[in-house]
């Protein structure tokens, strides 16, 4: 189960976070929302697109209520953004659809943040699973994500 990729990942890196696990599916911001009883805003959602080489992933952590900006994207990674294809995701992410999380992924994986992330004082991304979570400040997503940057390519 990728939730235990996770509590690994957490356990090697001394993150004492406690993964939520939940009865019901979490796999879109809406049912996270409901399983975590939040407004749909506040789930981190993970967004996964191709490299320029198209052999790793680039991963957006986004608040739930924004979309990619395609101009901003191009402007800051020099090319148009496009979504990993779903054969592509578990094998570039490390998980399935539903449970992309911004932890323990592959080592040529990137991770950046978007910055309407930071309106919230915590935050839900997923935790490796279709029915999964972890609540993080925003720095500890930083932290714990080991994320890039902060960047802005949302609208």
């Amino acid at each position: 189960m990728s939730v235990e990729i996770v509590r690994n990942y957490f356990k090697e890196n001394n993150i004492d976070k406690e993964i939520l696990e939940f009865p019901v599916s979490s796999a879109t911001v809406e049912l996270a929302a409901q399983a975590v009883g939040v407004e749909p805003a506040r789930i981190a959602k993970t967004l996964s697109f191709y490299t320029k080489e198209k052999d790793a992933a680039i991963l957006i952590v986004t608040a739930g209520d924004m979309k990619i900006d395609n101009s901003k994207f191009k402007y800051f990674f020099g090319m148009k953004a496009k979504m990993l294809a779903p054969e592509d995701v578990e094998k570039l992410t490390g998980y399935a659809i539903g449970g992309v999380c911004p932890f323990g992924n592959p080592e040529n994986t990137s991770v950046y943040l978007d910055v309407s992330l930071k309106r919230f004082e915590t935050v839900f991304p997923a935790a490796g699973s279709a029915n999964s979570a972890v609540e993080l400040t925003c720095e500890e997503l930083e932290q714990d994500s080991k994320a890039k940057e902060w960047i802005d390519v949302c609208k």
